[in-house]
């Protein structure tokens, strides 16, 4: 019997109904595409936050647009996204065989979920996915952009950075398979407060140094020093792509979240 994980945020995040939807995200990626600076090479690997679609729907865009032209190509996608839900040691993929969203089921990639549970502080907790909408709200783009692809999701709890960069080496692959890290920055300070944070958060991405990135400088900052540790380790150099906050796409500026986008090649 084939088990999906069903939507937890659609209606809330992102839209429901797969017609609505799917025009949200072309919108976003149309606004994209007139603002971004394509280039001839796809990231290997992706930041992009992952807020409500109306707050870093816009941001996230900017990311996955770079990815089209590489469409035929990526056929697997590891994503990994903190835990904001259940408290666990260690990272934790999923048992079902799909995860679903409005825009259908995307199969997860078995052989690579038994390799990464030969990891002894990797876990199958289907429990740590029910809610989780870090990695959720990643997948309508990916649907929109890539033509099929198989899915990897981890949820980071209590780990390492250390132990991330090990779990993504498991998984590096070659030119079919793309890393996404799912990650809001700083969190509930004023616009001008919030700017400055993420800029420093900005600086760190792009000098490839982990311990400059701390949890009030990213929700996701442990799944991120580890891809950094792990673009150390490939050579690969991070461009950041957007940086703004919810005080520029949708809400006031008193209190804002953070939200930008690096693409690694």
């Amino acid at each position: 019997m084939v088990t999906a994980r069903p939507p937890a945020v659609a209606g809330t995040f992102y839209p429901a109904q797969p017609k609505e939807l799917h025009g949200a995200i072309h919108q976003y990626l149309e606004a994209a595409r007139a603002s971004s600076a394509l280039s001839e090479t796809p990231p290997k690997a992706l930041i992009v936050p992952h807020a409500g679609l109306v707050y870093s729907g816009p941001v996230a865009a900017r990311g996955y647009v770079l990815l089209e032209g590489a469409s035929d190509r990526i056929k697997r996608v590891i994503l990994l996204g903190p835990s904001h839900h259940v408290p666990f040691a260690g990272l934790a993929v999923a048992a079902h065989d799909a995860f679903e969203t409005p825009l259908g089921k995307v199969p997860l990639d078995d052989a690579c979920r038994q390799r990464l549970l030969r990891l002894p502080f990797v876990h199958a907790l289907n429990e740590a996915h029910r809610w989780e909408h870090s990695l959720e709200v990643q997948l309508p783009f990916l649907q929109e952009v890539l033509r099929g692809f198989t899915l990897m999701p981890i949820a980071v709890g209590q780990a390492t950075p250390e132990q991330v960069a090990e779990v993504l080496d498991s998984c590096w692959g070659a030119d079919e398979t793309l890393i996404v890290i799912s990650s809001d920055l700083s969190h509930y300070f004023d616009y001008d407060t919030a700017k400055q944070m993420d800029a420093a958060t900005a600086r760190a991405i792009e000098t490839l140094d982990p311990p400059r990135i701390q949890h009030d400088d990213a929700c996701g900052c442990i799944a991120v020093q580890g891809l950094l540790q792990a673009a150390r380790h490939h050579s690969l150099a991070a461009t950041t792509v957007d940086l703004r906050n919810s005080g520029d796409t949708a809400g006031s500026r008193d209190e804002v979240v953070g939200y930008g986008t690096w693409a690694f090649r």
